[in-house]
């Protein structure tokens, strides 16, 4: 039985030339469809030179089964690659954010989102059918301030599949463990959904290089509870760009193994306020 993103995962870091024109004009054509002028749910893209994977993206989010009413929005992120031309051949709705970085990305997306919730999504991430109406159903409760989900990585040519899903395992017992006291370390921007009256009462902080969105949740916290969606109609499906950062898959595993060890003391314990490592700030 072929898996969700099976159809997507054919265009995925592929040259946008190289694909089908048919496939180009399908994906168009949902977009279009895809996009309410009377919104209930933004989907909110960042993209920074995604032009090899942005179509698979925004595919998969033009093919969701959700019965509320959607815009797509992309922010192009200062891109120097074809991410733009893409856009503009897509029909897309899209803001051009000339400041560098996901917290400036988001923050223009929150600006310019319509709907009630935001569903905060990456443009290297392909999402199943159901991820928006799995996300929508529980921010729609009154003590729920945010959401977020679990995630996957597309399996490489060669790569042990047993050992990716091994990896993938630990990490999620370690997220439920980190819930339970800290839910703001838990979230990853490409999961992560918010009621966006809320979101703007907080904002995205832009004086930072990452950890953006773990900031949100944590303000959010103010609000209501944060909600950990552990279904797999909401997990995502994304690359391998922060395992290839570490070496290869096993050195990531060590690495974030060594990581989880040390860090595991403070597990057990709520926080209020988490101190900004000098090397994370933006000048």
């Amino acid at each position: 039985m072929a898996k969700w993103y099976t159809q997507y995962a054919k265009v995925y870091d592929q040259e946008v030339g190289s694909v089908d024109n048919d496939v180009i004009e399908k994906v168009r054509a949902q977009v279009q469809l895809s996009s309410s002028s009377d919104p209930i749910i933004s989907i909110v893209v960042i993209a920074y030179n995604e032009e090899r994977k942005l179509l698979a993206c925004l595919w998969s989010l033009a093919e969701q089964r959700c019965h509320l009413p959607m815009e797509l929005i992309v922010v192009n992120n200062n891109s120097t690659d074809q991410t733009e031309s893409l856009l503009k051949r897509l029909g897309a709705t899209y803001h051009n954010e000339l400041k560098q970085g996901p917290g400036f990305a988001r923050q223009c997306g929150l600006d310019q989102a319509r709907g009630k919730f935001m569903l905060c999504v990456d443009g290297d991430t392909m999402y199943p059918p159901s991820y928006a109406e799995t996300h929508v159903k529980v921010l729609d409760r009154p003590e729920i301030s945010a959401t977020f989900s679990l995630w996957s990585f597309l399996p490489q040519t060669g790569q042990s599949r047993t050992f990716l899903w091994f990896y993938e395992g630990l990490r999620d017992i370690y997220l439920n463990l980190q819930f339970i006291k800290r839910p703001e370390l838990c979230v990853r921007g490409m999961v992560f959904s918010f009621k966006t009256e809320l979101g703007r009462k907080v904002n995205f902080r832009t004086d930072i290089k990452r950890g953006e969105d773990g900031s949100m949740a944590l303000g959010l916290k103010a609000y209501g509870k944060i909600h950990f969606i552990r279904s797999p109609k909401a997990r995502a499906m994304t690359g391998q760009n922060t395992i290839a950062a570490d070496g290869s898959l096993a050195n990531s595993f060590f690495v974030r193994l060594r990581k989880a060890i040390t860090s595991m003391g403070g597990l057990f314990s709520g926080k209020k306020h988490y101190q900004d490592e000098e090397s994370n700030r933006i000048p």
